[in-house]
């Protein structure tokens, strides 16, 4: 008897999330973990393997994808799932710059709120993007809106590279402030827009 894991339609880190969790709820035993996309298959498999666990697909169609898990007695999963980062699938070369706190003109708190929603969904995009610039007013995202600092921190961790403008720091008195992804300059910004297959901008 198997524990299904249901990650259809989620992009990573969230099949491994869910992957993780159900392994640590079970000493030993077997997990078939169900995805859509070869992206979550390849890291399901992959973060399985880390923490000495078997793995293999047993089906992999287009649109449904299904990984069995069998966890030995003993098997121990925190140890090693902490250093676990996902690949972003080969390719992928979107770059999203976003230049304000909020997303459109308006309402500034309907705009806080879909900009909150933006990044959120963006953490579920498939694939993910290359890059996700934050300039202007858009660094208060990765520095004291908590709201957003936590969806990005998922990016990060799947992989995109997080990168806000210095002299807008600088200009905001946030440097310090900086809870994500790194600090980078106006030469950097203006190469990752223009080697990018598509630019999405915000604000």
């Amino acid at each position: 008897m198997s524990t299904k894991v249901d990650a259809k339609g989620l992009a990573c880190p969230m099949p491994v999330i869910k992957t993780k969790k159900a392994l640590e709820e079970i000493t030993e035993g077997v997990i078939e973990v169900v995805v859509s996309d070869e992206a979550p298959k390849i890291n399901v498999l992959k973060f399985a393997k880390s923490v000495n666990c078997e793995a293999e697909v047993i089906k992999d169609e287009a649109d449904e994808k299904i990984i069995r898990i069998v966890k030995g007695e003993g098997t121990s999963i925190d140890a090693e799932a902490e250093n676990f980062t996902c690949e972003i699938p080969s390719g992928s070369n979107e770059v999203v710059a976003i230049m304000s706190n909020r997303m459109g003109s308006g309402n500034d708190e309907l705009g806080a709120v879909l900009i909150k929603g933006f990044i959120f969904a963006l953490t579920e995009a498939t694939p993910l993007p290359k890059s996700v610039l934050f300039v202007n007013g858009g660094v208060e995202l990765t520095t004291i809106n908590e709201a957003t600092v936590e969806n990005i921190k998922r990016l990060e961790d799947a992989g995109v590279e997080i990168l806000s403008c210095g002299t807008c720091l600088d200009y905001y008195n946030l440097k310090d402030e900086l809870k994500v992804g790194s600090i980078t300059n106006m030469y950097t910004i203006v190469e990752t827009m223009k080697s990018a297959s598509k630019l999405i901008t915000i604000g």
